[in-house]
């Protein structure tokens, strides 16, 4: 069994000719991403680098600023009243059975193109994942593909909640949000995507949403109404079906955990009967439910952002030891192969930036751990193998650590990548290139060597915390084995090279089922160095590793 590695592709942001890149620019000044920009050259590229998913993000129709005239579409911009940014927010979707028009070469021919992209990324050796975006949508969602399917057409609006209506209402009251509104008017109002159950939500509210009704009355305890089925369940589920069969192969469900695990239990298992392959990806962030939306609600991986994402960040940041990491998958113990690692997506900072570590290279033992601690699925977002630092003021957003998703830009490192679509390296500097040749190695590693992608791990630590010539502080070290297989896999996040003596337990011996040899050759996978140092009980593993980086020595 393969070890789900995915690259998380901002579609916007691959645009063949280089814009402008002006704050705040139109389409016309900046330029956009377009399916047709993934090539076979630019899915080989993402293939070799060792992903095995692309997942296409912002690609369903959301609401915008900009004007396609030439389309059956709204044929006016939305308010940017309601918008965030110029391009608009991909997670306010305006049709779920439609994709964005930027996206298209042939704007009438936008389904195709995407369809073709699918067939291409299968060609290239990758799997498909998209967006479901479940719990709000744009608040001006409407639907020309699927007019009969519209959200709240047959709600009861004097009532604020109804097993059977889409919406949440505010009956009698106008939208009015804590700013102006210029020509924006709903009513009544409807609360917003956020849970905020107000006609008023701030500007820190998700107030471009409406918070979609799954048979949860919110204000009444969270009673449930669940029999008969709410219209909504019918309804997505119709949306997830309409997307498996554009032979995709998963997707990724935004803020999963915030749609009742109930509705999971049910939707997943419809489209599993018809698609028994689709995989499921919930955005998680309460360790609390994890099991209930593995074992009940059927999803395929958790995000694990709140564990292991947040204890990478605190040690390459310096504000946790090395040793924290141990926690991580004793917190987890029997579902760590159930949860999605990553250090980078759209909705966290660039390591590269000065929000987080300033350094891409200071991630290199971070991501050793994050994609070989377990046999768990890992994510890199697209440019975070080249350094991107997400440092440009790029208009809705502003200069936060993040590469805009509300605005239309091209991030520069893949700018210089995508090369007017040769996908070639001359254009990235050396430490650049450097950079991407080690999540190569690394990511490719995954899936040549089993003792990786399905074996068993034996944390090193507790036998090391103590151990005067192993700095716990700043290095981690584990072992991996499959049937002959035996990786130690050691990370340094400091900037100085470390001199490690590892202990080595009698009980890692006994419950690996390792021999132990009093002088063994190893050899770095990373770079394919061989040396040569006592594996057994009662002597030290010895390495030198060098500032930001780590190894992966399988013995000989």
């Amino acid at each position: 069994m393969s070890k789900p590695i995915i690259y998380q592709a901002f579609v916007r942001h691959f645009a063949k000719k280089r814009g402008k890149n002006i704050p705040n620019g139109t389409i016309e000044e900046n330029f956009c991403g377009k399916f047709n920009n993934f090539n076979a050259k630019a899915l080989k590229s993402v293939r070799d680098l060792g992903a095995t998913h692309i997942w296409l993000t912002g690609i369903i129709e959301h609401a915008t600023q900009t004007v396609w005239e030439d389309m059956k579409l709204a044929p006016t911009a939305d308010s940017s009243d309601i918008v965030k940014g110029i391009a608009g927010s991909p997670y306010a979707i305006r049709d779920y059975y439609d994709l964005d028009a930027d996206l298209a070469e042939n704007v009438e021919n936008r389904m195709q193109e995407f369809e073709n992209l699918v067939e291409r990324a299968h060609r290239a050796g990758l799997k498909v994942i998209i967006d479901f975006v479940p719990n709000h949508l744009a608040r001006t969602y409407h639907s020309d593909i699927k007019s009969e399917l519209n959200f709240g057409v047959k709600d009861n609006q004097n009532v604020q909640f109804s097993p059977q209506n889409n919406f949440y209402y505010f009956p009698s009251q106008e939208f009015s949000p804590q700013f102006e509104l210029k020509n924006y008017r709903e009513f009544p109002a409807k609360a917003t995507g956020n849970d905020c159950f107000s006609p008023s939500p701030s500007k820190n509210d998700w107030y471009e949403t409406v918070k979609l009704n799954y048979g949860v009355d919110y204000q009444d305890n969270r009673r449930e109404y669940f029999d008969p089925l709410p219209d909504t369940w019918l309804k997505m589920r119709d949306i997830l079906l309409f997307w498996a069969e554009k032979r995709i192969d998963g997707f990724r469900c935004d803020m999963a955990e915030m749609v009742s695990v109930n509705f999971w239990n049910w939707a997943i298992s419809k489209v599993k009967n018809c698609f028994p392959n689709i995989i499921f990806i919930a955005e998680i962030y309460n360790p609390a439910q994890y099991r209930n939306y593995l074992d009940f609600g059927k999803f395929d991986f958790l995000y694990d952002k709140v564990g292991l994402y947040d204890t990478l960040r605190g040690v390459i940041c310096g504000y946790f030891p090395a040793k924290k990491i141990t926690e991580c998958w004793q917190n987890l113990n029997d579902i760590q192969e159930k949860m999605l690692n990553f250090l980078e997506n759209h909705d966290e900072q660039r390591i590269a930036s000065v929000f987080f570590a300033k350094n891409a290279n200071a991630a290199k033992p971070a991501l050793l751990v994050s994609v070989c601690l377990n046999a768990s699925a890992a994510m890199i977002y697209a440019g975070q193998e080249l350094g991107e630092r997400g440092m440009d003021c790029e208009g809705f957003s502003g200069i936060d650590g993040r590469t805009t998703i509300f605005d239309y830009w091209q991030p520069d490192t893949l700018s210089r990548w995508i090369d007017s679509g040769n996908f070639t390296l001359k254009n990235l500097s050396q430490e650049e290139k450097s950079l991407r040749d080690f999540y190569r190695k690394v990511l490719n590693l995954c899936n040549s060597h089993k003792a990786i992608s399905c074996g068993q791990m034996f944390d090193l630590m507790y036998e090391n915390i103590e151990n005067q010539h192993f700095n716990s502080e700043k290095c981690y070290a584990f072992l991996r084995k499959y049937e002959n297989e035996v990786l130690l896999i050691a990370a340094n996040f400091s900037a100085e090279k470390q001199t490690l003596k590892i202990k080595i337990p009698q009980h890692a011996f006994d419950f690996l089922k390792i021999l132990q040899k009093e002088n063994a050759e190893f050899w770095d996978l990373l770079s394919n160095n061989k040396f040569s140092t006592s594996f057994c009980e009662n002597k030290f593993f010895e390495v030198e590793i060098e500032g930001f980086s780590g190894g992966i020595f399988e013995i000989k």
